[in-house]
């Protein structure tokens, strides 16, 4: 393949080579050049300069770039496509199988995409692993590290991804195609002529790809993001306007990137185009994505600091993206430019494509208006979640439009939340309309009144433990946001939960809650300042002390002076993108609001919405749910809705919503509330009691029955997960059907038996290797688990007791803190033998303890273990403990920093030395001790005499052998090392330092 590739790049380089081929010297480096270590760093590399690909040599005195493919030949030019398959990706190692690609796409002799085909007994799933065993092996290397994006496909169902280390691939990154009207396409036949036909194929890898810079990640778009660009580009080459209707969490701002990208590179009367926005607090964040996006691309994106910025970026004569703010534009065009001037005369003169987000919002009609008569030759293209209809439309002002299809044109595209819940791009919802109703003229009343208040926090702060994910342990867990019908109301709520917090009000924290997140709950507050509002002067002051509280808690020093800046960091805090803000110590729990962060916020670890004010229009109902939904983690399955008022009134405005926004009127529901859920509940009780209701009915079931238990069980875990997520969920309310969580635990006990049976029948191709059944993981499982930093406060708390408090009295404290620790060590039980051993020798003698501060005994307890271990592996393997060290406490989900640099420092000579002596020193040992039993005559089973491969492993570091009296060859010996590192160090100390 190598030798077809060179032949491409000279025939398409021929001026420049000037008729002679490249010497085998000057071909290595290209090879050498082209081979990437990392798919990120490939697409870096194929984005070219201004579309355009090179790779460089030497020839002389003279430097040679020669174009490997050119980006803007698509279905012609110099692009030369070509289909292989079969191809066969030599081992690396001698204990490795060779590897036979089935087929890969190749542009100019590159591998560009490549698919993996299963026959219709497997799952496409089967072909997901394999690509990333594949890339575990290392085969996607050479040539083949250009691979962009995989296809997968058992023939009736086809998937696409983008390029990735195996680490980062997961199944839900996997999307399916879907034509122009949001049909699913997933024959491979048809999904080939969609997507893998020229100029398609080259398209997803050119235009529809995206390289985001932050976290070097190479991001493909979803057939309906590309559907909207391509229909945006066909109405801007008709000189027609209109608006893409893509609900909220599905990704409008990488489309909207690629919609304006894309205008201004394929229709060259486009002078400028503008993503037009509203909110001052967003326009940093939407440009800060959008030059992540760009970074790697062929044009650039530029903000707006001020207006001045913006005027300047309108007359430099560039063909550039700009982002900047809807106040920023209008100031521009009413105040600064003036008729007549050259300014005035140039941006007047200039076609202009806006992209505005939230156009129903961003845009008002009004301005709209005044916007287009100072841009003449403008378009508009405007992306929402939620349109604005003629059930919901603007109040009626002269002539002034009133929906979003009078504002912009036609629907150019949908994608509506219904369709979106259905092919897993956003999640559903669960609403749960708790609290009373109560007669119209008491309501302000009551739903302002310190009980209701109270009743409300009690519900958010311990009947809950499922919607913030507190089972998922420290630093995993969700937030949720709290919004309250005025700024008054938020203020109130802050001042009850921060009394709450410090044990001064009657309202008490579960110990059930403490004992799983002893911090819990972590919150904060924002809301709009204006200084024109009468209760300016006090909702000042009061931020003032909520600003306090804040820098307290996280060491920031926030000011009402940088209010903005404190925003800001409250955003990402909330979004928890950045590495630093994954940490529990930076993390909260709950944000009070009463508009903020309702609308374009996007926070994937939020996974709640509390609601205590009256309903919303039919357009903030469903855009304030939609910063619950967004994908995050397989735990995270719905998006999650607690209203606290008027529930009769809510679930008529819920439905109303929901229903409008799954298809403009039409269409169902795609909520769901508690007695729904529970009647599914029951349902799949019954169903699964059919087929057995003990383990030994479920034993003696054929094998087809047992793969219905194994299905109709994952229904009812699902089920009953969804179920106790409800906040109103209580035990008793299983009685009805004879349910326990007992009898759950009997059916997950015997399904996990189950699925080990039947996975042992699913095997790849002949010869292949077992594959699991697939990686559904049980929901309702999972329990709340006791914190490690609530086990220590009980320790820290026993310890200042010390003979203040009877023997007695202290003993069954110590018995009781053992009962926490023995149910925290199910979970980790590295940790929880460090905690068993303090307990045993505080039992022997507290009085030792008096005065010590247990955070600091245990970490020196952690820190001895961890180091024990790190020594033992570096004396077996011969390397330095200090290389070993660092790569443990860098190592992160099974990947190491540096793998190759602790290969280089083990030192072979020394081990391969010490191995032969050891070995020698063995056989002469074991013919000593032979000899000796045979001259006393003792009877063979009474002997205990070491064998010669186990005596020289031990001298030797106790590195595994390859044979008698031989060492391990140098390559499985440096094998033999990572393998040892991950599966044996790691393991045994990973749950120490990452405590």
């Amino acid at each position: 393949m190598k030798n077809h590739f060179k032949y491409i790049l000279e025939q398409n380089n021929k001026a420049k080579l000037d008729g002679k081929p490249l010497t085998d010297s000057e071909f290595a480096k290209i090879r050498n050049d082209m081979s990437h270590p990392s798919f990120y760093d490939a697409a870096r590399w194929l984005t070219g300069e201004n579309g355009k690909v090179y790779v460089h040599v030497q020839r002389g005195n003279e430097t040679l770039h020669l174009v490997v493919m050119n980006n803007e030949h698509i279905a012609g030019g110099s692009s030369v496509y070509e289909v292989i398959n079969q191809y066969q990706a030599a081992k690396e190692e001698a204990d490795q199988r060779d590897r036979r690609f089935d087929v890969s796409l190749m542009i100019n002799g590159v591998p560009i995409i490549h698919i993996e085909l299963k026959n219709k007994s497997h799952s496409y799933m089967d072909g997901f692993r394999q690509i990333k065993k594949y890339i575990e092996e290392g085969k996607f290397r050479g040539l083949f590290s250009n691979v962009q994006m995989f296809v997968v496909s058992n023939g009736v169902d086809t998937k696409y991804f983008a390029a990735a280390r195996a680490n980062e691939l997961h199944k839900e990154f996997l999307t399916g195609w879907l034509d122009s009207e949001n049909k699913p396409v997933c024959e491979l036949s048809d999904f080939a002529d969609d997507v893998l036909h020229i100029p398609q194929a080259h398209e997803m890898v050119t235009k529809y790809t995206v390289l985001d810079k932050d976290y070097k990640k190479i991001l493909i778009l979803r057939p309906y993001q590309i559907h909207a660009i391509e229909a945006m580009r066909e109405a801007s080459r008709r000189g027609k306007s209109g608006f893409i209707w893509h609900t909220t969490g599905s990704g409008k701002t990488m489309t909207s990137y690629k919609s304006t990208r894309n205008l201004l590179m394929d229709i060259p009367s486009i002078d400028k185009t503008i993503f037009l926005i509203d909110r001052k607090d967003l326009d940093r964040q939407t440009t800060m994505a959008f030059q992540s996006y760009a970074s790697e691309d062929t044009i650039d994106v530029d903000d707006t600091e001020n207006v001045g910025v913006l005027l300047k970026r309108l007359t430099d004569g560039k063909r550039q993206m700009i982002v900047t703010t809807r106040q920023k534009m209008q100031i521009l065009v009413t105040k600064r430019l003036k008729e007549g001037t050259k300014s005035y005369e140039t941006i007047r003169g200039l076609k202009v494509a806006f992209v505005v987000d939230e156009c129903h919002r961003s845009v008002t009609p009004q301005t709209k208006r005044d916007l287009e008569r100072f841009f003449t030759r403008s378009l508009w293209y405007g992306f929402t979640g939620t349109p604005i209809f003629e059930q919901n439309s603007y109040e009626k002002k002269g002539d002034l439009a009133q929906t979003t299809e009078q504002l912009y044109g036609d629907c150019l595209h949908s994608y509506t939340i219904k369709e979106a819940i259905h092919d897993e791009a956003v999640l559903g919802f669960m609403v749960e309309y708790l609290g009373y109703k109560v007669p119209e003229e008491d309501e302000a009343a009551v739903y302002s009144s310190e009980a209701h208040m109270r009743n409300v926090l009690d519900m958010i702060l311990n009947h809950s433990a499922a919607k913030f994910g507190l089972q998922k342990g420290r630093g995993q867990t969700y937030e949720a946001i709290l919004t309250t019908s005025s700024i008054e109301q938020a203020q109130k709520y802050y001042d009850l939960l921060t009394r709450v917090v410090n044990g001064d009000d009657e309202l008490k924290v579960s110990d059930e809650i403490h004992q799983a997140l002893p911090d819990f709950p972590k919150f904060a507050i924002t809301y709009s300042l204006s200084e024109n509002e009468e209760a300016s002067y006090v909702n000042q002051e009061k931020m003032k002390a909520f600003l306090d509280d804040y820098n307290r808690m996280f060491g920031t020093t926030y000011t009402l002076e940088n209010i903005q800046i404190y925003n800001k960091n409250l955003n990402d805090r909330l979004a928890r993108k950045r590495p630093l803000f994954q940490q529990r110590e930076q993390q909260l729990d709950l944000v009070i609001v009463v508009d903020r962060l309702l609308t374009g916020f996007d926070a994937p670890c939020l996974s709640t919405l509390f609601i205590d004010r009256q309903p919303m229009t039919p357009q903030n109902l469903i855009q304030a749910f939609s910063r619950t939904n967004r994908l995050f983690d397989a735990d995270k399955r719905y998006g999650q809705i607690v209203t606290f008022q008027s529930p009769e009134a809510f679930k008529q405005a819920v439905d109303e919503a929901v229903t409008m926004y799954s298809r403009g009127g039409e269409g169902k529901p795609v909520s769901e509330d508690f007695e729904t859920v529970k009647g599914q509940f029951e349902i799949s009780v019954h169903a699964t009691r059919a087929l057995g209701r003990s383990p030994e009915e479920i034993e003696a079931l054929s094998k087809k029955q047992k793969w219905n238990f194994v299905h109709q069980f994952r229904d009812l875990d699902t089920n009953y997960a969804h179920l106790k997520a409800f906040s109103s969920f209580e035990p008793a309310m299983l009685e009805k059907s004879g349910f326990s969580q007992d009898e759950y635990e009997m059916y997950a006990g015997v399904y996990k038996n189950v699925l080990e049976e039947l996975k042992t029948e699913i095997v790849d191709e002949p010869g292949g290797e077992a594959e699991p059944v697939d990686e559904y993981d049980l929901l309702a499982y999972k329990k709340v688990t006791i914190d490690y930093d609530y086990i220590v406060e009980l320790l820290q708390g026993f310890i200042d007791d010390i003979g203040s408090n009877e023997a007695e009295d202290m003993a069954e404290r110590l018995k009781a803190i053992r009962e926490r620790v023995l149910e925290f060590s199910e979970g980790d039980p590295k940790l929880g033998a460090l905690l068993l051993e303090v307990l045993d020798r505080m039992r022997e003698d507290s009085s030792a303890f008096a005065g010590e501060d247990i955070s600091v005994i245990l970490q020196e307890m952690r820190t001895e273990a961890i180091e024990g271990e790190i020594l033992k592996f570096a004396r077996k393997w011969f390397i330095s403990p200090d290389v070993v060290r660092y790569e443990a406490y860098k190592y992160r989900n099974g990947v190491m920093e540096g793998e190759s640099q602790l290969k280089d420092s083990a030192d072979y000579a020394a081990y391969k030395a010490a191995y032969m002596a050891a070995s020698t020193a063995a056989t002469a040992a074991e013919a000593a001790a032979n000899s000796e039993a045979a001259a006393a005559d003792t009877d063979a089973d009474d002997a205990a005499v070491e064998p010669a491969s186990v005596a020289s492993k031990s001298a030797a570091g106790g590195a595994a052998g390859s044979g008698a009296g031989q060492p391990l060859p140098k390559f499985r010996y440096r094998k033999a090392l990572i393998e040892d590192f991950k599966n044996t160090l790691m393991p045994e100390i990973e749950p120490l330092i990452r405590r």
